[in-house]
């Protein structure tokens, strides 16, 4: 490498002094999901955040490598944690072969993280169906448009593809749900909440599911 092609910025000394407060087990809530909807609220609301509900989808394949991606979180409860994609995708081909995931909420402007690890199933396609008729016209076209994760030539292709649907399902026109689309829902195993602290000492408590379904919290080592 050459000093050209060198890193203009010394990443050794990027960092931010967290001085957010902490932490602590007296105010966690009695269930991990009743803690994120108390978190979530707090960085849809004053969090700065542009997307609140973006996260990084983690999975493994049946042999061990791993992949990520940003997805968006559409839907959360007792049961677990729901977003949809295609079913073709590389992440449901590898949630097919391994349906261990986690799931990261990296919100940095409030120095805090949600980290939940668990279970992927699909979700009904009646459930499916619902939230895809509560997706803009735009949106709906653009599932049917994307064979996700597959190899294209160029961009025109699926602007192309997308321009065939456009004008077989003008706008009004009810767009059918692809039957290749879908949800998933990760029920959650254990779920990290983790807040900022000066010099690195961080606050980390997480939320593990007992076999009778309670929770116990532990607090981790930052």
């Amino acid at each position: 490498m050459t000093d050209r092609d060198a890193v203009p910025f010394d990443l050794a000394s990027m960092r931010k002094q967290y001085r957010a407060e902490g932490l602590s087990e007296t105010e966690l809530a009695a269930t991990p999901v009743e803690q994120f909807a108390r978190w979530f609220k707090q960085a849809a609301t004053d969090g700065g955040l542009f997307e609140p509900n973006a996260m990084i989808v983690s999975t493994a394949d049946a042999e061990g490598r791993t992949s990520a991606r940003t997805v968006l979180l559409k839907h959360f409860d007792e049961q677990g944690f729901v977003f949809y994609t295609n079913y073709d995708s590389r992440k449901a081909r590898d949630l097919a072969e391994n349906p261990y995931v986690s799931l990261l909420f990296p919100w940095h402007p409030m120095a805090r993280q949600v980290l939940v690890t668990g279970v992927a199933r699909r979700t009904g396609r009646d459930e499916t169906a619902a939230y895809f008729r509560t997706r803009p016209h735009g949106s709906q076209l653009g599932a049917w448009a994307s064979a996700q994760s597959s190899v294209i030539s160029t961009r025109a292709d699926i602007d192309d593809a997308y321009a065939e649907l456009a004008a077989r399902y003008p706008e009004g026109e009810q767009v059918p749900v692809p039957p290749n689309w879908g949800g998933f829902r990760v029920a959650p195993q254990t779920v990290e909440f983790w807040q900022g602290r000066e010099n690195r000492l961080h606050d980390r408590l997480r939320y593990v599911e007992r076999p009778d379904g309670s929770w116990r919290v532990e607090r981790l080592s930052p």
